[in-house]
């Protein structure tokens, strides 16, 4: 482990984040400094609380005249530590809060600047609510009141709309990232991953996977301290499996963070004019907070507007018709059905998230089993085509071990990335179609997703949508598990 120099106040909050990668409770220390004295940082003053009409207090965020209007640039934290997920408390003094509020709270916690991380053998969450009342000149218990609560989410979610601010995971490496999307406004697929950016690129996100069994996480750090050239590094540490580097590159200032496990290594790189700095910063930290590699947590999934977009199909008439995610099939100028050639778009049923397709032509295809009375419940594996970036441009079909949720929810067994999955077969343990799944994009400034993210389309609906466009299904079914893979078919979708 390194740490070489002085840094920013960004590189303060984000050098400390090194250590959750992970999405666990608690804080974990930031990385041992050297012998040396450090350089003062220097820290601007925290924003002032107002006294709202209630008696609890709201925390005000004044914005500085260089910042536009539409968004308001609050001051960081002074932080030595940051958190990628929530601690837990002492369940003997605290009353239960479930885990979506508990995140929700200490992102606005950040927003205010009250989180500055563990004191002695102080719970980082309980010291930040003590701040929060500390300022306020409430009561200080460490124990948000309802009242207290009310404000604090209501004064963090005037921030998050004033940012654009949300929560998603990037479909195409499975990172779980909080994203300010009206200072990144635009979103391009990449190599490795997907980039958000400004208009004209002053800010600029991009997560990455790679996937190397190989490739050493020690190695990895030497490479990104290194490309691209013009990086100048004023703070880099590196732990056992994972690494944060912070700097200068060309006129940007700039932080990558990575963590490695099983075989792959995740990350972020987030890039700002120094100009822009005032602007960035208060975002940085509610940012990094948001930041899990390898979630646990289901969260919508971003989308990124891609030009050519793919997907996955499933076969269910011998004359050719396919179905699929609506949101997949929507907007195209062409759509293809890899290996059987260019298909129309028939019908819709955005209610139930299906697109009905069909290939004209004569054809040699073997329609799934769409069995009537089949119940979904308890483990369930999706088959489907991942995007070709997945698998170095191959089609190979992918099995994912998941389970059925309540209100037809679909949980991973493992985050891994689902870039090409919409509209993949869900089948049970004897290989029978349990439906299809769907999956849901991001809601603006929501971190609470009002429906599962990835979400199953039963059987029932798939029939009787098809049954009300004349196409009757399949239900002689054969060897089931091998039908499925048979009927699975990549859809490529062309927009402008």
């Amino acid at each position: 482990m390194r740490l070489a120099g002085s840094t920013v106040i960004l590189a303060l909050v984000l050098g400390a984040a090194s250590a959750p990668a992970q999405e666990s409770p608690g804080v974990m220390p930031a990385p041992a400094q050297p012998a040396a004295t450090p350089k003062p940082v220097h820290v601007a003053p925290r924003a002032k609380i107002a006294k709202s009409s209630a008696g609890t207090a709201a925390p005000k965020i004044t914005a500085p005249a260089t910042v536009p209007a539409t968004i308001h640039a609050t001051t960081p934290a002074k932080s030595t530590v940051a958190v990628a997920e929530p601690a837990k408390l002492d369940v003997a003094t605290e009353p239960a809060i479930p885990d979506s509020e508990r995140v929700k709270i200490q992102s606005a916690l950040f927003w205010s600047g009250d989180f500055t991380g563990s004191i002695g053998a102080e719970d980082p969450f309980s010291a930040a609510i003590r701040n929060y009342q500390r300022r306020a000149k409430s009561k200080i218990t460490g124990v948000l009141s309802p009242a207290e609560r009310t404000a604090l989410l209501a004064a963090a979610q005037t921030h998050e709309n004033e940012f654009g601010w949300t929560v998603v995971v990037d479909p195409a490496t499975g990172v779980r990232i909080g994203l300010p999307l009206k200072l990144v406004s635009q979103a391009r697929d990449t190599p490795r991953g997907t980039r958000w950016s400004s208009a004209h690129g002053e800010v600029q996100v991009e997560t990455f996977r790679v996937k190397n069994p190989d490739l050493r996480l020690g190695a990895f750090f030497d490479q990104q301290k290194k490309e691209p050239a013009s990086r100048k590094i004023e703070t880099s540490a590196l732990r056992d499996d994972d690494f944060v580097i912070s700097g200068m590159q060309g006129l940007k200032k700039f932080t990558v963070r990575a963590h490695a496990r099983d075989g792959e290594i995740r990350g972020v790189t987030v890039l700002f004019d120094q100009m822009m700095e005032t602007i960035v910063a208060p975002a940085m930290a509610a940012m990094m907070s948001a930041f899990a590699p390898f979630p646990e947590r289901a969260l919508p999934f971003a989308t990124t507007g891609k030009s050519v977009e793919y997907g996955t199909g499933l076969i269910v008439s011998r004359q050719g018709h396919i179905v699929t995610d609506s949101r997949l099939a929507a907007g195209c100028q062409v759509i293809v059905a890899a290996g059987l050639g260019d298909a129309d778009r028939v019908a819709e049923d955005n209610d139930n998230g299906l697109a009905l397709l069909r290939v004209y032509g004569p054809l040699k295809v073997t329609p799934v089993a769409l069995l009537p009375d089949v119940s979904p419940k308890g483990d369930v594996t999706l088959i489907g085509i991942p995007d070709p970036k997945e698998q170095n441009g191959a089609k190979k079909l992918t099995e994912i071990k998941a389970r059925l949720t309540q209100a037809s929810g679909i949980e991973l067994r493992q985050p891994v990335p689902m870039a090409g999955f919409s509209g993949a077969a869900a089948v049970d343990g004897q290989g029978q179609v349990l439906g299809i799944m769907e999956m849901r994009n991001f809601v603006l400034a929501s971190t609470e997703p009002a429906a599962p993210p990835v979400h199953l389309v039963p059987t029932e609906s798939i029939r009787n949508f098809l049954a009300a466009h004349g196409v009757t299904p399949v239900t002689q079914a054969g060897d089931a598990k091998s039908a499925v893979v048979a009927a699975v078919v990549r859809i490529i979708c062309v927009r402008k």
